[in-house]
């Protein structure tokens, strides 16, 4: 089983995550602030370097203006 590396799920979040931010004009800061988490944790998510979690997942969701549903597709 490989789990030194991202899985695809993984990798599909985080551009997702950073291409919403990105398209909403928003700073890792500003989005890390809206979703009450820390900028590090953002840029570590968007990097495919840290598994967000479920809560963090919708919290990010909700402060991107999308369902956490958006964040798992294509």
């Amino acid at each position: 089983m490989k789990r030194d590396r991202p899985s695809p799920v993984r990798q599909l979040v985080a551009g997702n995550i950073r291409r919403l931010r990105d398209e909403r004009e928003l700073s890792q800061e500003e989005l890390a602030h809206r979703a009450d988490l820390h900028r590090t944790n953002i840029s570590k998510i968007e990097r495919g370097l840290h598994a967000v979690s479920v809560d963090n997942l919708h919290w990010i969701a909700k402060a991107l203006g999308v369902e956490a549903a958006d964040l798992l597709k294509r």
